[in-house]
C-alpha cells in the first residue's frame, strides 16, 4: 500500500479463502479493507471490472497485476450486507442490483432482464434481425402457398400445406391472447400482405395490421431458425413413433387359423 497508493487512495484485498484474525488486525491498523471467502465467479467478474489479474503468490506480486476502482464501500440493504465496487475504468463486467417487494416480483424482473440481454446478445452475434409481431410467419406462409405449393405434386402438397398452417399458429396465438377474433385478424393480415407485398404484423392493442419495422418490433434470427428446424424434426420423430407403434400392434396379433 505504501508503495503504490498515493495520497487519498487506499488498498483493498479480496480473498477467495479465509483470512486469520491476526492478519485482519494488521490490515485494519494499516487502513486496508480485506474481504474474505469471495466466490469464484465474483472474483472473475472483479478481474473483468477492475482490471489486473488474480495473485496466487506474494513473491510474484507486481504493480501491473493490481486493479483499480474509484470507490469501494459496504452497504446494508435489509438484513444483507453488500460490497459495492464502483467507478471502474474500462470495465468489462457489471452487476445489476434488483430490488422488489417480494420474491415473485424479483423473479419476474430477473427473467425479463435475462431475456432482454440474451436477445441483445443474439442480435449482435447474428448481425441481423427479422420482423416480429407474426409478420415473418404470415409472409412465409403466403410465399409457400403462392409460389411453392403449385409446383409440387403428390403427397408432398399435403406436407407443405400442413407446414403453412402451422406457421400461422404464431399470429393466431397473438390474436387469441389479445382477445381478438382469430379468423378476422388472420384474414386482415393476409389481405394486407398480399396488397402491400410488405412484412405485415399484428398490433395486439388495436387488432390492425402494422409494419413491425416502423414500430421497432424484431425477433432474433437464430430463434426463428431454431424453431423452424426443431418443429420439423419433432414432427418427423412423432410420425416415426406412430409407425413403430402401429407396426408393434400388428406384430402382436395372433394369426387366424384357417378352417
Amino acid at each position: 500500500k505504501r508503495t503504490v497508493c498515493k495520497e487519498g487512495e487506499s488498498f483493498v484485498i479480496i480473498n477467495q479463502k479465509g483470512v486469520d484474525p491476526w492478519s485482519l488486525d494488521i490490515f485494519a491498523k494499516e487502513g486496508i479493507l480485506c474481504l474474505r471467502r469471495a466466490k469464484r465467479r465474483n472474483m472473475e467478474r472483479l478481474t473483468l471490472a477492475c482490471g489486473g489479474s488474480p495473485i496466487h503468490s506474494l513473491q510474484d506480486l507486481e504493480e501491473s497485476q493490481l486493479g483499480y476502482a474509484g470507490k469501494v464501500s459496504q452497504v446494508t440493504l435489509g438484513e444483507d450486507k453488500f460490497t459495492f465496487v464502483e467507478d471502474c475504468e474500462k470495465a468489462q463486467s457489471c452487476t445489476l442490483l434488483l430490488q422488489g417487494p417480494n420474491d415473485h416480483s424479483l423473479n419476474q424482473t430477473k427473467d425479463a432482464v435475462k431475456d432482454g440481454l440474451r436477445a441483445l446478445k443474439n442480435a449482435l452475434e447474428d448481425n441481423a434481425v427479422v420482423a416480429g409481431a407474426g409478420a415473418f410467419e404470415v409472409a412465409t406462409s403466403c410465399h409457400l402457398q403462392k409460389n411453392i405449393l403449385p409446383t409440387v405434386k403428390g403427397k408432398a402438397k399435403l406436407g407443405i400445406q400442413a407446414f403453412c398452417d402451422s406457421l400461422l399458429i404464431i399470429p393466431k396465438t397473438l390474436a387469441e391472447n389479445s382477445g381478438l377474433d382469430v379468423q378476422d385478424t388472420l384474414l386482415k393480415l393476409q389481405e394486407e400482405h398480399e396488397a402491400s407485398k410488405m412484412l405485415v404484423g399484428l398490433d395486439v392493442k388495436t387488432g390492425e395490421p402494422i409494419l413491425p419495422s416502423d414500430e421497432g418490433i424484431w425477433d432474433n434470427v437464430r430463434v426463428k431458425r431454431q424453431s423452424l428446424y426443431l418443429s420439423t424434426v419433432l414432427a418427423s420423430q412423432l410420425l416415426l413413433v406412430d409407425e413403430v407403434m402401429r407396426a408393434g400392434k400388428q406384430m402382436g396379433r395372433q394369426p387366424q387359423m384357417e378352417e
